[in-house]
This record gives structure tokens, sequence and C-alpha cells, in this order.
């Protein structure tokens, strides 16, 4: 051999060894498993019980808890600990403990319940409203009333209560049967401060009479020539208070506008940590803002005047009747814009800012729901290091993972599960199928919604929470939960361990929100698209672009500033998308458009929907801005091209047309066409090519090949549930990957750019079926509240069906037994097919376990060389809480002992006379295997 020939067969054989790999599971660890709320109701701890606890929820494969302090449980008020008390101090200590012993990572909520707040807010420091009231002279007249406002006396309670505010002591605090009140909102009578009075007269004078108001409220002013109209502004006690507190934690909200009140409430906690060693906690959290779920809004804050005048450039005082004028006006929608962008950026740098800076300081991250506040939710969301989400709805989830995206941040949460069904009918299948809806929408760290301390003994079925799906012992699905969370664990690691490949930055056009005039009040609240966008492009054309497949992000203003452009690409930090994306929006700041000039001009390309942005919002320095913005514009001349218009701006273009496909075809943003046989997709990317997580949402089975918008060399298939890998059957000239998915069923796809000699990913196509027909033996083996006898059947349906009501009352486990023979042979192997299951399953053959079956498919694989001539099938089943409920509830026996609102309805139908949750109308759930059980031969597809 020449030496030539030798070298080219050494290359060789290293290009081939270089290529030979072993696929494998990335490494879970406490980060990628899930997490779940932890609820303390009434911090009726104890170290025994905690340890029980955590020992439990590691058992089942849980990474990490989240303490919530909340409410009480009736009963137990000897064992209830106050909120950062010295004694609650140490039973969290002991749980840091425990979570490093087990290998559990703990957050804290900076609350007990939500939002911040609680009974060491003083009145300064508490939420606040704005009261005004309207007065007319003419000239030469003097105003004869006092200038004072008396607020009214309200109080509300969660569920209904015969007390007055009369009867409580002032401040709230000082109340010592808060637990037992539950108090939702409550104000005092009492004269208001009077913050300014404005006069303002016909002929356009404007002047502040503030220092002519004596201390009894008398004005000593004579009106001069001409009709006025005086404005007098008071600051009111919104009287919110902390929704679901526990013991210690009751009291006034914060003022979310001062960073006095926000850094005057983390002062508890530093006290209370103050000689305690908590480094191994990792985050404090923010439940959700709902402040304004309460009668009126909390919508000022004493420093307002001077804040608006500092940020917008004018005297909000000089405008006062634009502001609370309901006329829809140029100049009063002006106003309105920038009071409400005022607040924005109150409750971003007073308060998320503040606090998030408070808990790096202390060497802690933070984690934050910004949904439901009244400012710019992408930018909340950019202040703090794992934003959160809550909810089903896509284009609300992908808030949180937008700012995520665009800010570099590693991780997405969401409150998971959160009134999935009705209480005792969600089952695991129900969780998974929501959970795979945030993995689409781009969550790679899940919280359930949640679980409880619940002591050890504590009879069934223990403590609960209001609204949840309820991930307790006591639940007969928790003996399958751990392949639930198994799933969660493997999607995430990979989820985590990439990096965001989306195409399109969607501009976010709040300042059009902000200007519009609404019926509720001074401020509106962001929750995610609906209902605050609906009938506009916005919400149309991210709903568009969901549809058909295009992958997006939001954007904020805030974040465009921050953008740059490299070969043509939009960066922020590491990351990189195609193109921004301008829905029809009337209004854009003029910072923000001149930055899309800019991103033109350096090579980037921006996609207009219909039409440019029109005007530049707010009132401060107005002639000049829309100057400015007018000569940006023009420096944007459109040429026609086949429907879609084009200005060339430097190296860069502006694009703008009606039809959202055919934009982007000329700016070459592609869809991810599976989405047409109802496979929704994430892309995300990674070292040698892209990573996939794809998820049949469709109630059929899905089996064909599938384009996808990423050339590659080679793909491999990891199954997070079955864990099944290998690679995939592909075609790399075409882009297109055969996928067989199950109804509901999830699939990560891994792209590489080099070919992979690996073991094959399996794929099958059925042959001949037989059914499994005969004697089906059913023992009760846990739950209660008694074990039914053994029974057995040749007719498989639900064993609430049979005869005696114990099988009727039954919540746990039964075991299905079943001897069959072997009809058909196979040598790939075999379907199992369980058909219906109510609610979940676990599968063995021969004592071989197969897995645990969620649904909403219950087939498993069966190796072939399980199989006998003669076999035997078990199938354990669990079925809901729900019949041991409603057993309990026909008895009469009180399981709803908590406090506050106690255990409420999800549906106005199950809320019973008293208020409360009840299954007295519900018949026995359906439980166990429903129906035919069949097994199919199987043959590798080739």
């Amino acid at each position: 051999m020449t030496i030539s020939k030798f070298l080219i067969a050494l290359f060789m054989l290293f290009s081939f060894i270089g290529n030979s790999q072993t696929l494998k599971w990335k490494p879970i660890t406490q980060q990628t498993k899930p997490w779940s709320r932890w609820w303390w109701e009434g911090n009726a701890v104890n170290p025994k019980d905690l340890t029980f606890n955590m020992e439990n929820y590691q058992k089942v494969g849980l990474g990490g808890l989240e303490i919530t302090p909340i409410y009480g449980v009736k009963g137990k008020e000897a064992k209830f600990v106050d909120f950062l008390s010295p004694k609650w101090v140490s039973l969290f200590k002991h749980t840091l403990d425990e979570g490093k012993r087990l290998n559990m990572g703990i957050d804290l909520a900076n609350a007990s319940g939500w939002p911040f707040g609680g009974r060491w807010v003083e009145p300064e420091d508490a939420c606040r409203y704005v009261a005004h009231k309207v007065y007319t002279l003419k000239e030469g007249e003097k105003l004869t009333e006092a200038i004072t406002f008396q607020q009214k006396a309200m109080i509300r309670f969660v569920l209904p209560k015969n007390v007055e505010p009369k009867d409580l002591k002032q401040p709230i605090s000082k109340n010592d049967n808060l637990q037992e009140l539950a108090i939702d909102q409550v104000k005092f009578d009492k004269i208001l401060p009077l913050e300014t009075l404005m006069a303002y007269s016909d002929k356009g004078e404007t002047l502040n009479l503030t220092d002519k108001v004596n201390a009894e409220g008398q004005l000593n002013w004579q009106a001069p020539a001409g009709n006025w109209s005086l404005y007098a502004i008071f600051s009111g006690w919104h009287g919110k208070m902390v929704e679901r507190a526990g013991p210690g934690g009751e009291g006034d909200v914060i003022d979310h506008f001062s960073e006095k009140a926000t850094k005057n409430y983390l002062k508890a906690f530093d006290k209370a940590f103050a000689k305690t060693d908590v480094s191994s906690m990792r985050a404090f959290f923010n439940d959700s803002y709902e402040v304004d779920d309460a009668k009126g809004q909390a919508d000022w804050t004493p420093e307002l005047f001077n804040e608006f005048q500092k940020r917008r450039g004018y005297d909000l005082r000089n405008y006062l009747p634009n502001l609370f004028s309901q006329e829809k006006t140029d100049i009063n929608s002006r106003v309105l814009c920038d009071y409400r962008t005022t607040i924005s950026d109150l409750i971003l740098e007073t308060y998320t800012s503040a606090w998030a800076n408070w808990g790096h300081s202390r060497g802690k991250i933070v984690r934050n729901q910004a949904h439901g506040s009244p400012g710019n939710t992408l930018d909340l969301y950019s202040m703090v290091d794992i934003p959160e989400i809550e909810g089903t709805d896509l284009l609300r989830i992908k808030f949180a993972s937008s700012a995520s995206n665009v800010m570099g941040k590693k991780l997405t949460s969401s409150e998971s599960a959160t009134w999935d069904n009705e209480h005792f009918l969600s089952n695991l299948g129900d969780v998974k199928k929501d959970l795979d809806l945030f993995f689409l929408g781009g969550v790679n760290h899940v919280f359930y919604h949640g679980t409880n301390y619940s002591p050890k003994n504590e009879p069934f079925p223990g403590w609960l929470f209001y609204a949840a799906t309820h991930f307790t012992p006591h639940n007969p699905f928790w003996k399958h939960f751990g392949t639930l969370n198994q799933y969660v664990a493997r999607t995430q690691t990979f989820l985590q361990n990439t990096k965001p490949d989306n195409d399109i930055l969607l501009y976010f056009p709040i300042y059009d929100r902000f200007a519009e005039q609404t019926p509720k009040g001074l401020l509106q609240h962001f929750d995610g698209v609906t209902p605050e966008f609906n009938n506009t492009d916005f919400k149309t054309i991210a709903q568009q672009m969901l549809d058909r497949g295009y992958s997006f992000d939001y954007i904020s203003d805030k974040q465009i500033g921050n953008l740059s452009v490299k070969n043509q690409q939009i960066l922020s930090g590491e990351t990189t998308w195609k193109t921004i994306l301008l829905s029809e929006n009337e209004t854009i700041p003029l910072e923000t458009f001149a930055k899309l000039v800019q991103l033109a001009k350096d090579g980037a390309t921006i996609v207009i929907h219909n039409k440019l942005p029109q005007d530049v919002p707010g009132l401060g320095n107005l002639v000049e801005r829309q100057s400015e913005f007018k000569r940006l514009l023009s420096q944007l001349n459109f040429t026609q091209n086949l429907g879609v218009s084009v200005a060339k701006v430097g190296t860069g273009f502006f694009v703008m047309g009606e039809n959202l496909e055919q934009i982007m075809a000329t700016t070459k943003v592609q869809r991810e066409i599976m989405i047409d046989k109802g496979l929704s997709s994430i892309r995300k990317t990674y070292a040698k090519g892209k990573t996939y997580f794809i998820n049949n949402t469709k109630p059929n089975n899905f089996e064909g090949w599938v384009k996808i918008e990423t050339p590659f060399q080679s793909v491999a298939l990891y199954n997070p549930m079955t864990e099944k890998l290998g690679l995939a059957r592909f075609n790399a000239k075409t882009n297109e990957v055969y996928l067989q998915l199950s109804a509901g069923e999830s699939i990560l796809m891994e792209t590489h750019n080099d070919r992979l000699k690996v073991e094959k990913y399996p794929y099958f196509k059925t042959t001949l079926t037989q059914e499994l027909t005969g004697n089906w033996k059913i023992s009760f083996t846990e739950g209660g509240e008694i074990l039914p006898k053994t029974i057995e059947t040749k007719t498989l349906g639900s064993w609430t069906n049979f005869e005696g009501d114990e099988y009727k009352n039954f919540s746990g486990i039964a075991t299905y037994s079943h001897q069959f023979k072997l009809v058909n042979i196979s040598k790939s192997g075999y379907w199992l097919d369980l058909g219906k299951v109510s609610e979940s399953a676990k599968v063995s053959i021969n004592d071989v376990s197969l897995g645990t079956l969620l649904g909403p498919s219950f087939k498993v694989f069966v190796p072939a060389n399980v199989l006998k001539s003669q076999n035997i099938l078990t199938v354990e089943v669990a079925n809901s809480m729900a019949n041991r409920v409603i057993a309990l509830e026909k008895k009469g026996e009180v399981w709803q002992k908590f406090y506050n609102i106690n255990v409420s309805a999800r549906l106005k139908q199950n809320l019973g006379k008293d208020g409360y949750f009840t299954t007295k109308n519900w018949p026995p759930k359906e439980s166990g295997i429903l129906g035919k059980v069949t097994l199919t031969a199987l043959e590798v597809l080739k």
C-alpha cells in the first residue's frame, strides 16, 4: 500500500470512528426535574412531617419546591406559626437542610399568599387610589364648601361575614382574628389628604391653588375673570388585602409604585433571616400582580406628580381635566397614555427592579409572574432571572418565554395545571397535555400547582388548596406520578440545554392600548393577548403565525433599543432572528422607530403588516417628536413588487404588505409546515444542529413524512415517555423525517450536521390483532374507604358498575390480571392496547414491567421475547380521588376544614348552598379498564 493510500484509509477509519456514536439521554439534574409549589397551610408544620413530605416528593421525582405559606386548617390553630417569626425561620431552616440532603431545590414566595403585603405594611406604604372632585366658579366667586373628600367605609370578604369596618381595629394588622375574617378589601371612614388643587379657566389659564387651602379644607381664593373649573386630587387607601394569607402574613398590599414601600416591605425578610444561614435557598418568588381584582383600582402613589414630570417632561397637574375626561380626543388619549406609561415605568423600576436587586444582593435569583400588572409585561419579565407564566393560552405563555429568549435567560417557568379540571377530576394525562402546551410555548422549568404539606397521619383527602390539581400522596395517581415526572425531566434536559431559534420578533404595541380609554378606570392590566388585544391586528397576526407554523417571540420597545445586526441577522446577545414584524398599530415611540430605521440601515429586514404606524404616542415634546418621526418616514421610499412594497434603507429593507405568507416569503422566513398535519413544534438550536419538541395535537394517530425547515445530515429521535431513542428514517435531500406518533404523543428530534452511525429508532407496522377475551380477575390493593372484594368478570367496564357501594365509593389502585394464549407470532414485538382507561395504568406481562400509561393513548410496546404461548397480563389501574370524596360527602363527613376561601368550585354547578365546592350531585366516576383490550403483532418498518 502506498503512503497516500494508507493515509486515505487511515482518514476514513478515523472518520468512521468519529461518526460512530452512542445516543444517550442527557443527565437528569435537580433543575431539569419538575418542581412544585408547596403550600404550608397555617404554617402548621413540624420537622418530622416536613421530612416525611419531602422524602415522598423526592421519591416520585420532584427536583424542588417553592414554599408558599397560606391560610390555615380549622382545628389546628394551636399549631399555627406566624410567617417570618423565629419559629417559622427555624422550620424553614430545617427544610433547607433536608433539601440539601435530598438534593431538592428550595424557592420561597416573598409573601404569605399574594401579592406582596402583610401585617408589617404600614398605612403610608399601602396601595393607593386617586379620588377627585370638580368645582366650578365664575368671576368674583369664592368657594364656600370645604375641599375635602370623605372616604366611605367598605369591606369585602372572601366569603360573606357579618362584620363592618367600624368593628375592626386600625391599622388592620392589630386585629387578632384575621384568619377567620379572611378580608379581601377594607376601607375605613376617613378624610383623605389633598394632593393638589388646580384651577382651569375657559381661556386656557392654569393655576395651582394647593397652598391656598388651609387645614380645614377652606380655599382662600377669589376667581378672576372667566369661568373656572377646580380639580381637587386626593390620595386614598385602596384597602386591598393579601389574598389567601397565612398567619402573620395578613395585611395591606404594598404600593407597587413606590420604591420606599418595596424596600420597607423587604426589610422584614432581612430581619427574619439576619441570624440564619439560608444560603442553600435558590430563589425568591413573586406570584401574579392581582391587586385590582377588587373594588376600584390601585392607581396612585404619593410621588406620582413628581415622577410624571421627571419622566414625561411636563406637569400632569396642568392636564387633570384631560386625564379624567371620558371624551375621546387626541390630547386626552395622549395624557392618559403618558400617565399609564409612568405607572408602567414605576412598577418596573421601583418594584420589580428594586425587588430583583434586593434578591441579587443577598445571593438569590428571583422568579416572577408579571402578568396582570398595569405595566409592559415583557419589560417586567426582562428584569428577573426566571420569568413565570400560567394558563393554557399559547399566546399568553409566549410573553414569559419571549422575554427569556430576547434577554438571554436560560429558564422560563410555568405555574402548571392550575384549575386543569374540577377538583379531583384531573388525571395525569390532562396534566401532560398542559405541560406539552407549555413546552411548545417555550417553557422549560415546570412547577406544578400544586402540592400541600399534609401530616403523615392526616386522613383522606389530607390538607388541600382551594384551586389546584391535587398532587398529593392521597391521590391514587401518585403511584404513577413518577412516570410523568420522568417524562418532564427528560424533555427539560433538552429544552434547558439548547438556545432559542425563532425567526420573527413581533413588536408588542402597548402604546396603542395605553392611549385607549376604558370604562373600568384609569389603568389597563396586561394578562396576555386576550382580552386586552381583542379585535386588534396584533392578536390576529400573532394567532395566524401560530396557526401557520411561524416561530416568533414578542419584543418590547426597550428590548428593541438593545438590538444589533450582523450578517443581516438581528441580534440580542447571542441569539438571532431573521426579521422584526410590526402589526397594524397606530403609534410607535420615536426612539423605537428610529432604532428600526437604523437596524435596516445596518442590514436588517423590518416587516410591516398592512400599514406603517401613523404617529408617536404621548404629549411631551410632541411637535418636535412628530417632526422627527415624519423625517424618518420620508426615508422610506416604497416600490411595489408582486403585492409587496419594499423600501431599501442602507443595506437593509422595510417590507410591507397584507398577506403574511407573501411578506414572509419575500424575507425568506419559512414556516414549519408540519403544523398542517396537526403536529405542533418548537425549534431550538445547539452546537451540532437543531432540536425540535414535536407534539401530536390531534385526537388521531399520526404516521408519515414530515418536512422541516432545517438542513441536516442525519436525525435522531428521543421519546421522553418511553425512553426509546435512535436514528430516524430521514431524507437529507428533501429535509424530511418519518414520524409515528399516537394521539397526544410527543417526540424530541435532534438534527445533526454530520452522519450518525447509531442504532435505528424503532418503527413498526401492524399486522394481525387479537382481542384478549376470557376471565379477568380484579383485586383492589390500595386505597379506600375500604378495599372491595376481589371480583372476576368476562366483560370489562367501569368497576363502579359492580354490585355494592364499596366499588362505587372506592378510590385507589386495582390490579387486573388476565391469562391469555398468544395467537399471532411476531419476531418484532406487539402493541398491547388497553383501549380506554380511567385514569392511568402500569402494565406488565409475565412479571416484566412494560411501562406506565397516562393517556390519552393507552398503548404499550411488548418485546417479542416477553411473550410465551401462555401469558399473564397484569395491569395496575389508578382511578381518581372523586369517588371516595363523593362517599365522604354522602356520609356527611367534613373534609373541607380550611380557612379563607376553603375549597371553592371551578364550575358553578358544583357550588353548594354554603358557597363551597360539593360533589353531592355527582354520580360515581368511571374507573378502571373500560373496554376491550387487544394485542397486535408488529413488523419492523424498513
